[in-house]
């Protein structure tokens, strides 16, 4: 595992604010001063100054095993 603070997709930059923000309804602290009372605005606004990080798991990729005209079946 990783710790990343910067971000490789804008995808992967909404997930972590939408995490933060989820954080910041159930009551967590921000930990920026922000002008705003809107949980979503605060999580951009603490990624914006560099205050979130996230964990970046190392894991293979596991390619499906399909068995004829059949649905994917994942084996792990």
């Amino acid at each position: 595992m990783t710790i990343e603070t910067e971000f490789d997709s804008n995808y992967r930059k909404v997930l972590v604010a939408a995490r933060r923000a989820r954080q910041l309804q159930g009551g967590s602290g921000a930990l920026v001063h922000s002008q705003s009372t809107k949980p979503c605005r605060i999580a951009q606004e603490e990624i914006s100054a560099g205050k979130i990080s996230y964990v970046k798991a190392e894991k293979d990729v596991v390619k499906p095993l399909v068995e004829g005209p059949a649905v994917p079946i994942l084996m792990s």
